[in-house]
């Protein structure tokens, strides 16, 4: 009789735990779940792009910021004394173009009339030289009786004289012939300044970027994280000063390469999250990374030895929330979460 009653309780037990069996396949039917998944968000170190004092800092740990609000400034005198320099070198280097393009004007105007004036006199002193030349050859030509020693030597004086000024003529125009290149020389003054202004204009460029980027603007909405700065810290270009975590969130679930083949984009999903076990969020399947999590570590497992033994990988598959910012809940990058995603069902 006991013999019977246990084989009867054996009986209901197997047929208890067939159904329960049964139960989890159906109810898990067209479901995949995991529990290797954590929250990410976009996390932005926060650099400055000048060196100097922090004069004043707006933030405090996990303090939330607006997208453009200003986090913290550095001493701006520095920047902006080099600031005011390099406008008044600007300015000096625009004064040298306008003088420089006067004089040009003045070059391109003045020197082809010089030479044109220089022919000129070139052709009155021949003229005058040879009408010299012609009289003291009349006056030699003369006996002494016909003229005195003393027109002849006028006459030698005067033919000298108009060779003279004929020669002095002549180096006149020689030099006002080198007028183009006159012209050339102040055309490469000016270009020369012209090109000094576009240097001293980068150079404000430059001195009002570096005045400007002392103040550090939040690139998006977010919570300040590991702050490691405080007001009067000299701070570096370059030195990560804190981070900002945005606030939208999305999840990495890492799954089994067997748990794949019935998952595609858009599929709903069903995600707890640990920290808060009350909390209940949905998704979307938004892609399937090319490769498993291990091909993309820092040290990607080589297998092409002779005891290989396979190991089911993890895939990591990217979900969106359908609300990636929670009221009132303060979700951070990392935590852990299970989605369950429906592979029935696709948007």
């Amino acid at each position: 009789m006991v013999s019977s009653k246990r084989k009867f309780v054996i009986l209901i037990f197997l047929v208890l735990v067939g159904a329960g069996v049964g139960l989890g396949v159906v109810l898990s039917a067209g479901k995949e779940k995991t529990d290797d998944a954590q929250l990410e968000a976009d996390i932005a170190t926060i650099s400055p792009r000048v060196s100097g004092y922090v004069k004043t800092l707006n933030v405090a740990d996990n303090q939330s910021v607006k997208g453009g609000d200003v986090i913290l400034e550095i001493d701006p005198t520095d920047y902006q004394l080099a600031l005011d320099r390099a406008n008044a070198a600007l300015d000096a280097a625009k004064a040298r173009v306008a003088g420089s393009v006067q004089s040009y004007e003045s070059t391109r105007v003045s020197a082809p009339s010089g030479e044109l004036a220089a022919a000129a006199q070139v052709k009155q002193a021949e003229a005058t030289y040879a009408n010299a030349a012609k009289a003291l050859k009349r006056v030699r030509s003369l006996s002494d009786l016909a003229r005195s020693k003393q027109q002849l030597d006028d006459a030698i004086a005067e033919e000298q004289r108009t060779l003279e000024a004929l020669n002095d003529a002549k180096a006149r125009l020689s030099t006002a012939q080198t007028a183009p290149q006159t012209i050339a020389v102040a055309q490469s003054a000016t270009d020369e300044n012209t090109a000094l202004v576009k240097q001293a204009e980068a150079d404000v460029a430059q001195a009002a970027k570096n005045l400007a980027d002392t103040k550090i603007i939040a690139p998006f909405d977010g919570r300040i994280t590991s702050r490691g700065v405080v007001a009067g810290n000299y701070v570096q270009a370059g030195q990560n000063l804190l981070s900002l975590v945005g606030n939208k969130f999305w999840v990495i679930a890492n799954f089994k390469e067997t748990q794949l083949s019935d998952m595609k984009a858009g599929q709903t999903v069903d995600i707890e999250v640990d920290a808060y076990p009350d909390l209940k969020l949905t998704g979307k399947v938004d892609s399937i990374q090319s490769g498993t999590g291990a091909r993309f570590s820092a040290f990607p497992p080589q297998n092409a030895t002779g005891n290989f033994v396979k190991i089911v990988q993890r895939v990591p598959v990217k979900i969106t929330l359908d609300n990636p910012s929670v009221p009132d809940v303060i979700l951070g990058s990392g935590l852990s979460v299970v989605p369950t995603v429906h592979t029935g069902t696709k948007e």
